[in-house]
């Protein structure tokens, strides 16, 4: 049992899912060491409050005292840690189980969805939280609100984010489980769109006979599915035949407003400090799953308006000589496309984006797609792939996304073929009145404040 368990092990600790659930488990007041190839902020906060974490994978991390050793997903059978905890028979399981673990007994409550589930959960576990009912909270961003991925909270209340990455989200088992949208990603782990969906439908299957299931009628995939979930389902969206919906949608610079109907009856205006239609759905499954758990409309109503957003969703970095520039951690095409759709629509200035492709094999994938997926922005600095847990693919650079949205006849692009050149080609670019956003999974967004930091020590290179 998870309460006899004193001392684990986390292989790759500085993950946000796995430095989330690590917060948690010193929170309990559980022994927590770590390893990791970098110790990013992640590890620096869990350091702050009592981990020892080792940078780099060493078997000698691994003793006889250990209870239980807890890997992501990101890491392999060969790791001479994990070899080391399987020589010497200490457990070892995957971050879906120790989250199972930590969701068991609890009221779970569930999202999940290709994009924008981070969002969404954050969103959820604010409202909760501004009605007073202490939720846990794990999540895979920094939730400005609480300024940390996780909280442990004093009720039966559960929050997670329920990620579909190697079927980690088939173990949570919530009460309540939201689905945003389906779309193909992942090809590590999913052959086709058939089988992400056949995944989402054991998801949508494992509630319980009194829980429910929040899907949103906007996504093509999600209505296929629709007939093979079993359980109880409710839906949001913009169209008329949705439980909940969204009407008279008003984009302003850095919010959106809209109009509220529950079953066809208008509950009120809503005002968020978000933007995009994206967003305006994210915001419909918080309120959809909140209204299930009978929160109060004008609760919910007031704790939107107060809702700060996640860091790295269209997060404002800063101004300088009247230059706009924010960070996003989208890295699939759709998600790049709705961010810049939703910014186009609250500006007529120039948008420019600086994309930094995250994995090979993703920028295989979907090389094509990226490449159409910067129309909305005026400028697209494409720079080098970042690679995280991959090895280099023979043919697969930066070039190929260049390559795509030029033949999709994209007036300004630009390849960047080193990460020493992406500052100076940005500041060689960058006009006041622009907005730049800053794309990617990986360390782009150190780029993004490298910028802003030059910007305001200096003039513009750019004419």
């Amino acid at each position: 049992m998870l309460r006899k368990t004193k001392k684990i092990h986390i292989i790759g600790i500085g993950g946000i899912g796995m430095s989330g659930i690590a917060a948690i488990l010193l929170k309990q007041g559980f022994t927590i060491t770590g390893s990791d190839m970098r110790l990013n902020e992640n590890c620096q906060f869990l350091l702050q409050k009592g981990a020892k974490i080792t940078e780099g994978h060493d078997s000698a991390l691994i003793t006889k005292d250990l209870d239980v050793v807890v890997i992501s997903s990101a890491i392999k059978n060969d790791n001479p840690e994990v070899e080391t905890a399987k020589h010497l028979n200490i457990p070892v399981i995957k971050r879906a189980e120790m989250l199972s673990e930590l969701m068991r007994m609890r009221f779970g409550i569930g999202v999940a969805g290709t994009h924008g589930k981070t969002t969404t959960t954050s969103m959820i576990g604010h409202i909760l939280n501004y009605a007073k009912l202490s939720p846990t909270i794990i999540v895979g961003g920094i939730v400005k609100n609480i300024g940390a991925n996780s909280q442990i909270g004093q009720s039966d209340y559960i929050v997670v984010e329920a990620d579909e990455y190697d079927r980690t989200f088939l173990s949570l088992n919530p009460i309540l489980a939201g689905i945003t949208n389906i779309e193909l990603e992942h090809m590590d782990c999913y052959k086709d769109l058939k089988e992400v969906k056949e995944a989402f439908v054991e998801y949508a299957n494992s509630v319980p006979f009194f829980g429910l299931v929040a899907v949103c009628l906007e996504d093509e995939n999600i209505n296929d599915i629709l007939p093979k979930i079993t359980k109880k389902i409710a839906t949001y969206g913009f169209s008329r035949q949705a439980n909940l919906r969204a009407e008279n949608i008003k984009s302003h610079k850095a919010s959106t407003n809209f109009d509220l109907y529950f079953h066809n009856k208008f509950l009120g205006e809503i005002q968020t400090n978000l933007v995009g239609q994206h967003n305006v759905l994210n915001t419909l499954l918080a309120i959809l799953l909140s209204l299930e758990l009978d929160i109060e409309f004008d609760t919910i109503k007031k704790a939107l308006q107060e809702f700060s957003g996640v860091k790295r969703r269209l997060e404002k970095i800063g101004t300088a000589q009247n230059i706009l520039i924010f960070d996003d951690y989208a890295h699939h095409p759709t998600e790049i496309k709705t961010t810049l759709k939703g910014v186009r629509n609250t500006t007529s200035g120039r948008i420019v984006a600086l994309f930094q492709p995250h994995l090979y094999s993703r920028t295989e994938q979907f090389a094509k797609d990226f490449g159409k997926s910067f129309m909305d922005a005026d400028i697209v600095m494409i720079a080098p792939i970042y690679a995280a847990r991959e090895q280099k693919i023979k043919g697969v650079s930066n070039a190929l996304i260049s390559d795509a949205a030029i033949s999709h006849n994209h007036q300004g692009v630009y390849k960047i073929d080193n990460n020493q050149e992406i500052t100076k080609t940005a500041l060689s670019i960058l006009r006041p009145n622009d907005i730049l956003i800053t794309f990617g999974a990986g360390d782009i967004y150190q780029y993004g404040r490298e910028i802003l930091s030059k910007l305001e020590q200096s003039e513009l290179t750019s004419k």
